[in-house]
């Protein structure tokens, strides 16, 4: 089996709502994305040929998804009365709605099925809150 990764990062803030411990609060990570392809043969013929997937696909999408995050806030959807979101929008703060808790677990997740939807299957996204966690999901 081959498998080639592809990694992109992101700048943001998020805090987990409810939570009993300190993640409560409003908090920033580097947020880094790891991608994996896995294929048991290399593409035998074309542009692509020797490779499982060209990287440049893998990054084009990785990094678009990623960008979408950089330098803001996450929040989960319904976490914020509207008058503190209203503040944020006067203060030009920017934030993201997401619907599914912003954990590391969750954000695999959701970055395994965007690039699954965009035509690549990954074998494995890991999302790193740090250079010692990380949460990866694998797909069903």
């Amino acid at each position: 089996m081959y498998t080639v990764s592809c990694e992109s990062h992101f700048d943001a803030a998020h805090f987990l709502v409810n939570y009993p411990g300190a993640c409560k609060n409003i908090h920033g990570h580097r947020w880094r994305v790891r991608v994996s392809v896995s294929a048991p043969e290399l593409i035998d013929s074309g542009a692509a040929r020797g490779m499982v997937v060209d990287f440049t696909e893998i990054k084009k999408v990785l990094r678009e998804l990623t960008g979408r995050f950089d330098h803001k806030l996450i929040i989960e959807t319904d976490s914020l009365r509207s008058t503190t979101k209203l503040m944020l929008e006067e203060e030009e703060a920017e934030y993201i709605e997401v619907d599914f808790r912003p954990t590391a677990e969750c954000f695999a997740k959701y970055f395994y099925d965007e690039i699954k939807s965009g035509g690549i299957v990954p074998s494995a996204v890991r999302v790193y809150e740090s250079d010692e966690t990380f949460a990866e999901y694998c797909g069903e």
